[in-house]
């Protein structure tokens, strides 16, 4: 299972990039407008500065257009950035065709806002590297986010699709647990989430136990 970082922060990327477990970045409009993110070049330079941390791993790097043709050339334009990039397109009608058109030219996609198997369908059809699917969200409407993932995963095994299942708006460990039990190939989420892995009170007190002994023996 993948680990992607759900953020702007490059504090954060860095942290995860040192860890060890990095393996790619999402960020939105809203995330870059969070660290004060504005204007076209300074959001352009902040991919490239992303990208440049997390080295090999794909960055996902959203259009603004609704349009056909707005987000071809905005697409286009952010692939241009750097090999890493990954254009982030909408599961809109337009998004759709965008999604083939890049598929065809060779540039990564991530179709954002999944909170169908239908749509999902639809854009590993039209040729999507990545689907996002919230869970989160669809948590927060009293929708089994889970439950979706498993739907996605069961119809692109059925006919080997290549399109890669992210697993988005991750709120909590227990969500990559279940997400890398379930079969998505991919987490986004935020760093605290992923960080909240290392923890159990039984690794405390046997650490604190070890150091302990070993404390007494050395005296």
């Amino acid at each position: 299972m993948k680990f992607f970082i759900d953020t702007a922060n490059l504090d954060q990327i860095v942290e995860a990039q040192n860890l060890g477990i990095l393996d790619g970045v999402t960020t939105n409009p809203s995330l870059m407008a969070k660290e004060g993110i504005t204007g076209q070049d300074n959001i352009m330079k902040h991919y490239v500065d992303i990208c440049n941390i997390a080295k090999d791993g794909d960055i996902s790097a959203e259009v603004i257009s609704t349009d056909y043709e707005g987000m071809v050339r905005e697409g286009e334009a952010l692939a241009n950035l750097h090999p890493n990039i990954v254009v982030k397109i909408p599961m809109i009608k337009d998004g759709v065709k965008a999604l083939k058109y890049f598929s065809e030219k060779g540039i990564k996609t991530n179709c954002t806002l999944i909170f169908s198997a239908g749509q999902a369908l639809l854009a590993a059809k039209a040729g999507a590297t990545y689907v996002s699917p919230f869970i989160g969200r669809l948590d927060d409407v009293s929708t089994d986010g889970l439950a979706l993932i498993e739907q996605i995963r069961t119809i692109y095994d059925n006919y080997m699709f290549d399109t890669e299942i992210l697993a988005a708006s991750v709120r909590h460990p227990m969500h990559i647990i279940e997400c890398a039990e379930i079969g998505a190939d991919v987490m986004t989420g935020p760093l605290s989430a992923i960080l909240a892995l290392l923890n159990h009170p039984l690794t405390d007190i046997g650490l604190e136990k070890f150091l302990a002994d070993y404390a007494k023996g050395n005296k």
